[in-house]
C-alpha cells in the first residue's frame, strides 16, 4: 500500500549529526543496495560534502535526502577558477517516490548552491529527469572527468560555469569506486 505525500508540507533543512543513521537508512531503501549509502558516510567524513540536506514532515519523519560533493578544476585551462560540485545522491523512500519530494529537494539545493556561490553542478543520472532542472548533457561535454555519455550532466549557476569552459575535473576520493 502507497502512501500519499503532499510534497509542499515539508520541511527542507540542513542534514545534521543525529540525521545520519536515518539517511543511510534512507539511501539503502531507495538504491536497494547499500552503495550509495556508504559513498555519503565516506564523503561526509572526509569533508567533501558542499551541503547535505533532508526533507522531514512536520512531526520529524525523515522523507528525502540529497547531498552535494566538492569536485576540483584541474590547475590549468579557463575553468581553474571555478567552484564545482556534484548532486550524489538524492534519495527518496521507494513508497514516496514519484510525489514531488526529490523535485523539492533538488529545487532548494539548487537555490541554495546559487546563494554559496558555487558555478556549476554536475550529475551522473537519467537523462529523462535532470534536465527538467536544467542539468545539460551537451554543457558537461566541455567538463573533462572520468564520467561521459548523456547521464553526465552539468548545470552553471553562474556565467562563469557556463563560459569559463572547458574544465578538466577530479572527483572527491570515494568517487573512485564508480571509476
Amino acid at each position: 500500500m502507497s502512501e500519499e505525500m503532499d510534497a509542499k508540507s515539508l520541511q527542507v533543512r540542513d542534514a545534521g549529526p543525529a540525521d545520519e543513521l536515518g539517511v543511510k537508512e534512507l539511501i539503502t531503501a531507495a538504491f536497494g543496495q547499500d552503495t550509495e549509502a556508504g559513498l555519503v558516510h565516506r564523503l561526509r567524513h572526509c569533508g567533501a560534502l558542499v551541503l547535505e540536506l533532508v526533507a522531514v514532515t512536520d512531526r520529524g519523519r525523515l522523507m528525502g535526502h540529497i547531498s552535494f560533493s566538492r569536485v576540483t578544476p584541474a590547475d590549468a585551462g579557463p575553468g581553474r577558477e571555478l567552484t564545482i560540485c556534484c548532486l550524489a545522491p538524492v534519495s527518496v523512500w521507494p513508497e514516496f517516490q514519484r510525489q514531488g519530494i526529490g523535485s523539492l529537494l533538488i529545487e532548494t539545493a539548487i537555490a541554495k548552491l546559487k546563494d554559496m556561490g558555487e558555478d556549476l553542478i554536475l550529475v551522473l543520472g537519467p537523462p529523462s529527469y535532470y534536465p527538467r532542472f536544467g542539468f545539460d548533457p551537451e554543457l558537461a561535454k566541455k567538463v573533462r572527468a572520468p564520467y561521459a555519455g548523456n547521464a553526465f550532466q552539468a548545470l552553471a549557476l553562474t556565467d562563469a560555469g557556463k563560459n569559463d569552459l572547458p574544465v578538466e575535473v577530479a572527483f572527491a576520493t570515494p568517487f573512485e569506486e564508480f571509476e
